[in-house]
């Protein structure tokens, strides 16, 4: 056994604590009661990183077994996944990721569809049901044949089987046969790059994400006082009320804004050239609550609508088609000459300024000289 100055990183002659390599996660554990807090592969030899010095010659190491046997199901489970979804699909896999909490399968090709998904996910569970042996062989890389992926490597190549389906030359860690690797969970699917990224989840934490699926459908079914099998016709239902409830409300708001709009235009006195100035202001908020009043006032003739917003220095300008006033391009002028930005159409347009004092010039500017409400 060799170690390092400090203790903390020590090496076996031989060791069961799996390395990271192969997207797979390394091992936990104990080595004389000391936690083994990572493993690294070194090449020639294995670090095992110790969260404490370790000054044995001679150790007992114990493998924290649950996270093993979970890896090992995702590993196994990810071949048997691969295998099927090249024999159904075509699809090869180019990238596998094991996460903490799910896994991937990189794939090369078109995104499947939901019911090609379905069928994988019903043809790797059958494989598991069937309790097929999973073996461990070493082949010379010139003699292993029928790899489902070709290896790059010379010499011994250490090969994992699933009877009747897969051959895969890989050194991870692998369940005795798929009765082991239990449940398989299909998931979402993404593009990345110009691959196709699949989720799955194997064994506990398949019959874990389906407890909390479960889990999540009972207790909003329990919220809606409905069955779950019920829930799609009941939120399809509540859907298309939200619709025509938010529709009520918008027709009811553009009557209220119309209305408000009338009486604005009927206190506002008339210049000699017939345009009907209002200006509404606002202490805070957003410049889209007056767009509709905004819109209201500027349909009537010889229109013109000034919405003011102080927190931030804001500005809103509409003008009726016959006002002679292009809303935009008058606005735009005003903010840039005044330090602002923004612009809009003929009919609309808005900005922000950059305080009170330009927004104040402003409001002058465009209301003939006079800046007091007419609110």
């Amino acid at each position: 056994m060799d170690r390092s100055e400090s203790g903390h990183r020590v090496y076996l002659d031989r060791t069961a604590f799996y390395p990271t390599s192969g997207g797979q996660p390394f091992d936990t554990g104990e080595l004389d009661g000391v936690e083994v807090t990572d493993v690294v592969d070194e090449g020639e030899r294995v670090a095992h990183c110790l969260a404490g010095p370790l000054s044995a010659t001679r150790v007992r190491g114990r493998v924290h077994w649950p996270r093993r046997f979970d890896h090992m199901q995702q590993h196994s489970g990810q071949h048997l996944l691969s295998a099927v979804l090249a024999d159904l699909l075509g699809l090869s896999t180019v990238a596998v990721h094991f996460g903490k909490l799910s896994s991937t399968v990189d794939l090369d090709g078109g995104a499947p569809s939901r019911e090609q998904l379905v069928r994988v996910e019903e043809r790797v569970n059958e494989v598991v049901v069937e309790n097929r042996p999973v073996r461990v062989s070493f082949e010379d890389a010139r003699e292993a044949l029928g790899l489902r992926k070709p290896s790059t490597r010379e010499g011994t190549l250490r090969i994992i089987s699933i009877e009747g389906l897969d051959r895969s030359a890989c050194g991870g860690t692998h369940v005795r046969s798929t009765g082991e690797i239990g449940a398989i969970l299909l998931r979402k699917t993404e593009r990345v790059k110009q691959a196709v990224r699949l989720e799955f989840l194997c064994g506990g934490r398949a019959v874990r994400a389906a407890r909390a699926d479960h889990e999540l459908l009972t207790g909003l079914a329990a919220e809606l006082s409905a069955a779950p099998p019920e829930l799609p016709g009941l939120l399809a239902a509540q859907r298309e009320q939200l619709k025509a409830l938010s529709n009520s409300q918008r027709e009811l708001e553009a009557e209220v804004q119309t209305y408000r709009a009338r009486q604005l235009y009927a206190a506002s006195a008339a210049d000699q050239s017939g345009i009907r100035r209002a200006i509404v202001r606002e202490g805070n908020g957003s410049l889209t609550e007056l767009r509709g009043l905004a819109q209201a006032y500027a349909a009537m003739p010889g229109a013109i609508f000034i919405g003011v917003l102080e927190a931030p220095p804001s500005i809103l300008l509409a003008a009726a088609a016959d006002s002679g006033v292009n809303a935009g391009a008058v606005l735009k002028g005003l903010l840039d000459a005044h330090g602002g930005r923004g612009g809009g159409s003929a009919t609309l347009a808005q900005g922000s300024l950059p305080g009170l004092e330009q927004l104040e010039r402003v409001v002058s500017l465009l209301s003939g000289g006079k800046a007091e409400d007419s609110a």
